[in-house]
């Protein structure tokens, strides 16, 4: 399946955000996405903490310190931030315009914070929760083999709680079952879309 039909000229794409509770599985659907669909772009987000092993700067994040990160958002350069375990992120905003405008699929995947910012910013984008078979295994994927201090499992799980009755906020709900099929079901609704969507806001 392509997003993109050879010959034709570049449609106008809907920005599409992809969200859901912490554990969900978010980060393994996009990289089944981007290894199966290429022509999707995927935001780099940046984020005030330090490079983990094997991450480089540029592919899978931007690094930067506290004032660059503040300076962006007094600018208007983020078209979304959010703080999570005690570091920000954010999407900058030229970037994710620019593929618009010239008809790329763009996608991002970003926390619940980022996606309601989203939203009032640009309220063409067609916001997707990704959703768990079920809490119970939802909550194992959280206090992984328990290890973990009961206190930070139980503020994890307290969080998750609340990240899954935001589920009605978004236009389209797609339960984590399987990856390939959820890739699947994204994509089509990326396509369906392509067509329709408006031109992206000049923000």
């Amino acid at each position: 399946m392509s997003l993109h039909h050879p010959g034709t000229a570049p449609e106008r794409s809907r920005l599409t955000v992809l969200s859901g509770p912490s554990g969900v599985g978010k980060s393994t659907v996009v990289a089944r996405l981007r290894a199966t669909h290429p022509e999707i772009w995927q935001s780099v987000s940046v984020t005030t903490r330090r490079p983990r092993p094997g991450e480089v700067a540029g592919l899978h994040y931007l690094f930067c310190d506290e004032e660059e990160f503040d300076e962006a958002i007094r600018s208007g350069d983020l078209l979304e931030w959010a703080e999570f375990a005690g570091h920000r992120y954010g999407t900058p905003r030229a970037p994710v315009l620019e593929r618009l405008r010239h008809g790329d699929p763009v996608l991002l995947e970003i926390e619940l914070e980022g996606a309601r910012q989203v939203r009032k910013a640009m309220p063409e984008a067609l916001l997707v929760f990704l959703a768990p078979p079920s809490w119970e295994v939802l909550a194992k994927r959280l206090t992984g083999r328990g290890t973990e201090d009961e206190v930070v499992i139980a503020r994890r799980l307290a969080r998750a709680k609340v990240e899954l009755a935001a589920a009605s906020e978004f236009d389209v709900t797609l339960e984590n079952r399987d990856v390939h099929d959820v890739c699947e079901r994204l994509v089509a609704l990326m396509e369906s879309d392509e067509d329709s969507a408006p031109p992206p806001s000049d923000l």
